[in-house]
C-alpha cells in the first residue's frame, strides 16, 4: 500500500507543473477553443491514471521478474544460456515497447510505406536483442564497458558514412524509443540480476547498469544496415 501511495506522488509530481504551466498560459496567452482545453484536461486525468497503474505494475511485476529471471540464470553456469535468453528477451519487451511502435508508425506514413510498421519494428528489436546478448556476455566475461561503448559508436559513425542521410536521424531516434517504459526497467533488472550473482559485493553488482546504454547502440546500427538495403 506504502508503494501505490508513493507512486501516486511520483505521478502527481510528474504531471502536475505541466498541467499549471498549459493552464497558466490558457488564460492569458493561448486561448484556446473550450472544447480542446476541456479535451487537455480529459487527456491529463486519463494520462495520470495509465500513468499510474503502469508504474504500479512495473514495481508489482516487471522489476521482480526482472530480477528473478536475472538471478536464476547464472546458477545454470551456462554462459550460452545467458546469453540467448538476454536475446530473446531484449527482442521480446522491444517488440512490446508503444514508443518503438510510435516511431515505426511516424516513418511508415513519412515514407508512404516503403518502411512498413513491421520491418522498422523487427530491426529495432533485433537490434536491441543482439546488444543484450552483448550486455550480458560483458557481465559474464567481465568486460569493461568503456571498450564495448568506444567500439560500439565507432561503429556506428563508420557506418553512418555509408548510410543514405535520410536514415540517420531515424537510426538515432530508433535508440532513443528503445529507452522507453518497458524496455528499460526490465532490461535494468535483469542486468542487476545477473550481476548480483556473478558479482558477489555490492561495488561488482553495479556492472549490471550500462545495459541500456548498450542496447540503444543496437537499433541505431541495425537501422543503418537497413538503410544501406534500401539506399
Amino acid at each position: 500500500m506504502r508503494n501505490i501511495v508513493d507512486q501516486f506522488k511520483e505521478v502527481t509530481m510528474a504531471i502536475l507543473p505541466m498541467t499549471i504551466v498549459i493552464i497558466i498560459l490558457q488564460f492569458t496567452l493561448i486561448g484556446l477553443p473550450t472544447e480542446i482545453f476541456l479535451r487537455f484536461l480529459a487527456g491529463v486525468l486519463f494520462v495520470g491514471i495509465g500513468l499510474f497503474l503502469f508504474l504500479v505494475g512495473v514495481h508489482i511485476g516487471l522489476l521482480p521478474i526482472g530480477e528473478m529471471i536475472g538471478s536464476t540464470l547464472p546458477k545454470t553456469r551456462k554462459p550460452w544460456l545467458i546469453i540467448a535468453v538476454g536475446f530473446i528477451l531484449g527482442l521480446v519487451v522491444t517488440l512490446a515497447e508503444p514508443d518503438v511502435r510510435v516511431l515505426a508508425f511516424q516513418v511508415d506514413e513519412v515514407s508512404g510505406g516503403i518502411i512498413s510498421n513491421n520491418i522498422l519494428i523487427f530491426t529495432v528489436a533485433i537490434g536491441v536483442a543482439i546488444f543484450v546478448a552483448l550486455a550480458m556476455a560483458r557481465t559474464i566475461f567481465n568486460i569493461p564497458l568503456t571498450y564495448l561503448l568506444v567500439g560500439g559508436y565507432a561503429l556506428v559513425f563508420t557506418l553512418a558514412i555509408f548510410t543514405p542521410s535520410q536514415f540517420i536521424p531515424i537510426s538515432f531516434d530508433a535508440g532513443g524509443v528503445t529507452t522507453g517504459p518497458m524496455t528499460v526497467p526490465f532490461i535494468l533488472a535483469l542486468g542487476v540480476g545477473v550481476a548480483s550473482v556473478l558479482r558477489k559485493n555490492s561495488s561488482s553488482a553495479n556492472d549490471g547498469f550500462g545495459l541500456v546504454a548498450l542496447a540503444s547502440i543496437g537499433p541505431i546500427l541495425a537501422v543503418m544496415i537497413l538503410g544501406v538495403i534500401y539506399g
